[in-house]
């Protein structure tokens, strides 16, 4: 009997030995992405500590880190192991170092210009104007945008802004969050960085259709590979987005120093336009080609701000950059849900902002237009509706998408603009229903 015993902790042992060996290396995921995840929200948001862990951090196995702030950092670790540390550098943002990370390194920051301007939503950052249109059923708008406050603890929506003809028609705020919070957009942060290359076709600084300027790939067949494909997710380059496992893009936004890079030196498994592939590391390859349309590090971090983020206002919006200072495109963007807003109407108005055309208004079409291998879902760093993904919304229905269910939604047809802000997406957030309930309460 006691030799039995011994056999079976023996066994028992040598099962939780394995477990632990292959399961080690995503301590280093989990930790990293509890300390970054905290970082960002408590230095860039302004929130606490106690409820970026109850309900930011709240999520499986990262639940698990034990995570802490301290000054100008967040520091986490899982069961006291493989602790990670997230610095805050001001104007840039926080981000997760690693064992190259040499502390205490400088880099430059955008200058900002910050308008003083009073006037209304979306022009100035005044109140909105109480604007009462009569085709617009209120009680039934209020109705459908408190529905994707119901059950909470499951839809876990945060905000949503309804704006239309370039007027707050609806707005709602949960307890703990205004219209002076800004929220993480994760991957609408992909639009935002799409937007400059449309800024600097229209300044007629760059070609789309010119092959990408990647001197790595001039002797291989990656050389045919455009800038378009690259805003289409049409490279035919190889790239896993497995958020669930040790994968490129795990690997890229929790342990590489430059995330322009990951992307840039993979092969390439098809023929560019062959296959339609999501990849963030495409998205941060194009940050890293921004930034050599620049001849210092300082014009590329100006770039954004100035010609469009405080163009049009959105001066809560702050790009995080990795730790070599490139904007990580895919991922980092912060703003408040009317600042989210505001870049939603931008497009709903075809690049024209209070006279000004920011970008041409065909780039509208542009990034509208589905990709072959996408069945109708994606544009160019946007996503579409044109086949069928919300049933009862207008097909022209384009967006900017976010982990965890952050949207902006552009329905041109309706001179509409929706922004919803949380932590969970479909089915658990009733996206549908949401859309379905404004839509039907603009006549």
């Amino acid at each position: 009997m006691k030799k039995l015993l011994k056999r079976i902790v023996v066994v028992l042992l040598l099962i939780f030995a394995v477990v632990a060996f292959i399961n080690y290396p995503k301590l280093n995921l989990i930790a990293g992405y509890a300390s970054k995840n905290m970082a960002s929200n408590h230095f860039i948001a302004g929130r606490s500590q106690e409820k970026i862990i109850a309900t930011d951090n709240d999520m499986p196995l990262i639940r698990l880190a034990d995570t802490k702030v301290e000054r100008a950092s967040a520091v986490a670790s899982v069961f006291g192991m493989m602790e990670r540390t997230t610095v805050c550098r001001e104007g840039i943002g926080c981000a997760l170092v690693n064992d190259s990370y040499i502390t205490g390194t400088k880099l430059p920051r955008p200058n900002r210009t910050f308008s003083p301007l009073e006037t209304p939503f979306p022009y100035g950052n005044g109140a909105p104007i109480d604007s009462v249109f009569n085709n617009v059923d209120y009680a039934a708008l209020e109705k459908a945008i408190n529905g994707a406050f119901v059950d909470n603890d499951i839809q876990k929506t945060r905000t949503v802004l309804v704006a239309y003809k370039n007027h707050i028609i609806g707005e709602r705020y949960l307890e703990g969050f205004s219209e002076k919070t800004p929220i993480l957009g994760w991957s609408m942060t992909k639009s935002i960085l799409a937007t400059l290359y449309g800024v600097l076709a229209h300044q007629q600084k760059i070609d789309i259709d010119s092959p990408a300027p990647v001197p790595e790939w001039q002797n291989d067949p990656r050389k045919k590979i455009t800038i378009d494909h690259l805003l289409r997710m049409q490279s035919g380059l190889a790239w896993s987005e497995d958020y669930a496992s040790i994968s490129d893009v795990t690997e890229m936004l929790f342990l590489d120093s430059d995330m322009t890079k990951k992307q840039l030196f993979k092969e390439a498994v098809a023929a560019p336009e062959a296959i339609w592939n999501y990849s963030s590391g495409t998205t941060n390859l194009l940050s890293g080609i921004l930034r050599k349309q620049f001849a210092t590090h300082q014009d590329y971090l100006d770039f954004p701000y100035r010609e469009l983020i405080d163009k049009i206002g959105m001066h809560s919006m702050l790009v995080e950059t990795d730790l070599e200072g490139n904007f990580v495109g895919s991922s980092y963007a912060w703003a408040t849900t009317r600042d989210w807003a505001k870049f939603g109407i931008l497009y709903l108005n075809r690049g024209n902002w209070n006279g000004e055309q920011l970008f041409a208004p065909e780039w509208v079409d542009y990034i509208s237009k589905a990709t072959a291998g996408s069945e109708g879902k994606y544009g160019a760093h946007f996503w579409l509706n044109k086949g069928g993904r919300y049933p009862n919304a207008p097909r022209d229905l384009y967006s900017a998408n976010g982990f965890q269910g952050q949207r902006i939604f552009i329905i041109p047809s309706k001179d509409l603009v929706i922004v919803r802000m949380g932590l969970s997406q479909a089915p658990d957030f009733r996206v549908n229903a949401l859309l379905e309930g404004i839509l039907e309460a603009i006549d």
